[in-house]
């Protein structure tokens, strides 16, 4: 499948929407300047449509496998792995001291969103060893740290972040797993997981597992988990491979879409880790990863948008079927069918601003510690990973329709799209749980973030906009007035129209360029804002109905 990095796009976005200047002048990020930003969006993206796109393919046709205990990737995924390793592309944003470029997450997401348009079954594996950078730097040893955040960061090994478990779900604090210390300052980890992302491949040396198992003396929920590194083989202290630990790959997912990362079934017997941060507190390191895996999947959203969106076009410009006020010409001149594609290419457009507005919030809280940019990240943070991988679901499907009967069929490679995708509103906390996360701990300030946003956004001298925020406004103000459940029961459509809104106020900021931006911003904000004053109306409507039903009223 080809694919076309939107560069030019991305550039727009960094300096006309969210105000990547002010990373960049920040001593942390300073840089971070024009000539930097052009050369690495110029080079991933070459990297991306050269090398990755090419495979997006071929992993859907020729699935991961599980051999004699080992992991086969597709054809061609070690050349394609090899070459985002050896670009520098997996430690962009780790610490230099590590041998990571110590540059903005803001860069790194453009850089993966291009990796996730060209072959989103590529993306996952180093997306998760971003997120275990991370929580390593934060949360581990400094022998720790520096066994394997060089190794990791190089790209030379893989990381995998290991929660769910067959009994726990979203309900993590219902793990089994177990951490037996065994005297020596290591522990033996026992217990099996599922649904591990990369849980084992031949694309690097080594994989390195986070694993969540509770210790003898931990209590019984979240707050008795502790954090653990546990190596698929076992590292000397210089870093050279040793023994294979007791660990196993018992199967690999049948999976709807992304056949070309394996997601596996892990089994732990007794194998050799090592804590990390402190005992019980293993969540909170963990939720490090997560949040940095949440800003990742939101990409995922919005890389198969790009891609679906570019697919769909190229089909609409190519297809000669029926009559339009021109005569016989491409279906792209229906208007229904120009409807869609516009559509596709404006929900694109805002979903990929609203996580780049998270990005930017990251960046300046990490390089100002101001509390103000930690609160607007960590609000905008659950906003983002629903809202872009909706989208993502929703231009795939539409691209589909794009295609008409086409679309249903594999070989045109519109339905990859979808099938790739639609796993992103469930992974990293369901959408659903984002919206709950959104009016629960996110609120929890009295509205204190989610008011300062609406302030910035107020600041656009748009009518139908501050009518819009006029009203987001009041529906929080009853919410903070709700107890949990009822909050929970308008959670998703609360988030559907703060995420609109945010997305009508970057359309309309990326507007002032004039041109096609303006276009596309009337496409977006005449859509997208009534669409919002009607989610918000459902907001208010309370559990009350929903408990009403029975399942014996539901059922058939």
């Amino acid at each position: 499948m080809s694919y076309t990095p939107p560069v030019s796009e991305i550039r727009h976005l960094l300096s006309t929407v969210v105000g990547f200047d002010q990373v960049s002048a920040t001593a942390r990020f300073a840089e971070a300047g024009d000539e930097m930003v052009d050369a690495i969006l110029y080079e991933a993206g070459r990297m991306a449509a050269d090398v990755l796109a090419p495979l997006n393919r071929v992993g859907d046709t020729h699935p991961t496998r599980l051999e004699n205990g080992k992991v086969r990737m597709p054809p061609g995924f070690i050349e394609g792995y090899g070459a985002i390793a050896q670009g520098g592309w997996v430690g962009m944003a780790a610490d230099p001291e590590y041998g990571g470029m110590g540059l903005p997450l803001t860069l790194m997401t453009a850089v993966n969103e291009f990796i996730g348009s060209a072959c989103l079954s590529m993306n996952l594996i180093p997306l998760m060893s971003q997120g275990q950078i991370e929580a390593l730097e934060h949360h581990a040893s400094d022998e720790l740290k520096a066994l394997y955040l060089p190794k990791l960061i190089s790209g030379e090994w893989a990381g995998t972040m290991n929660l769910t478990e067959p009994q726990a779900g979203s309900d993590v604090g219902a793990l089994r797993s177990k951490a037996e210390p065994l005297g020596d300052g290591t522990y033996a980890i026992t217990g099996q997981k599922i649904y591990i992302s990369g849980g084992d491949h031949d694309l690097t040396e080594n994989i390195c597992h986070l694993v969540l198992a509770r210790l003898p003396d931990g209590v019984e929920g979240t707050k008795g988990i502790s954090l653990f590194m546990v190596p698929k083989l076992i590292p000397d202290a210089d870093g050279t491979l040793g023994v294979a630990n007791t660990l196993k790959v018992v199967s690999l997912e049948h999976k709807l879409g992304q056949a070309g990362c394996p997601t596996a079934v892990m089994q732990y017997d007794g194998a050799k880790g090592w804590l990390v941060g402190e005992p019980h507190k293993g969540m909170a390191a963990m939720f490090t990863m997560m949040n940095n895996a949440r800003l990742g999947v939101a990409m995922q959203g919005v890389s198969v948008a790009e891609a679906a969106t570019q697919h769909a076009l190229a089909y609409a410009l190519d297809r000669k079927q029926g009559q339009t006020p021109k005569g016989a010409t491409a279906i792209f001149d229906h208007a229904d069918v120009r409807r869609m594609v516009a559509g596709m290419k404006a929900d694109t457009a805002a979903a990929r601003a609203i996580a780049f507005e998270c990005a930017v919030s990251i960046d300046m809280a990490t390089a100002t510690g101001e509390a103000a940019w930690n609160a607007r990240a960590a609000l905008l943070t659950p906003i983002a990973k629903a809202y872009c991988t909706n989208v993502g679901i929703a231009v795939a499907d539409t691209g589909i329709q794009v295609h008409g009967g086409m679309g249903y069929i594999e070989e045109t490679g519109a339905a990859q799209y979808l099938r790739d995708v639609r796993v992103a509103a469930i992974y990293e906390g369901t959408n659903g749980i984002q919206a709950m996360d959104l009016v629960g701990r996110k609120l929890s300030d009295g509205g204190d973030a989610a008011f300062a946003l609406m302030d910035e956004i107020n600041a656009m001298d748009h009518p139908a906009l501050r009518a819009a925020v006029t009203e987001l406004r009041h529906v929080t103000d009853w919410l903070l007035e709700q107890p949990l459940n009822e909050r929970f029961a308008g959670a998703v459509h609360y988030l559907a129209a703060f995420a609109r809104i945010i997305g009508s106020w970057t359309h309309l900021k990326g507007a002032r360029a004039g041109g096609k931006h303006a276009k596309l911003a009337q496409i977006y904000v005449s859509r997208a804002l009534p669409e919002a004053m009607a989610e918000l109306g459902k907001v208010s409507l309370g559990a009350t109905d929903l408990y009403a039903l029975s399942a014996e009223d539901l059922a058939t």
